[in-house]
């Protein structure tokens, strides 16, 4: 069982990173106005995990699975983070996209 829960926490720590990487060059592509595939991409991918969360009551399906399996129930259970950015990661993430949607729309529309 440990295994599998360590397994579930480098997923989750992978995906977190790579949802962090995303959101670092959306916020890039805004600054400099950059439109590409590798925007899409990365807005893409963001929304997905968007919308996983809102399907799930703004919980992370590999949290529910963590605990399943027997690791300690809490929202830093499934994740190689420390608390306070694995608790707060989702609200930080959200207002981060919220802004960089608004410069992406600024740069596109008004240059």
């Amino acid at each position: 069982m440990l295994n599998r829960v360590f397994l579930i926490k480098s997923i989750h720590s992978l995906i977190f990173f790579f949802m962090l990487a995303s959101l670092l060059y959306i916020l890039y592509a805004g600054l400099a106005g950059v439109f590409n595939w590798l925007l899409v991409i990365a807005l893409a991918a963001i929304l997905i995990e968007g919308i996983v969360l809102i399907f799930n009551n703004w919980k992370c399906p590999l949290a529910a699975l963590a605990e399943k399996l027997g690791a300690e129930k809490g929202s830093v259970v499934d994740i190689f983070l420390p608390a306070i950015v694995a608790r707060n990661s989702i609200k930080w993430f959200t207002a981060l996209f919220a802004a960089e949607v608004a410069l992406l729309g600024i740069r596109y529309f008004i240059g």
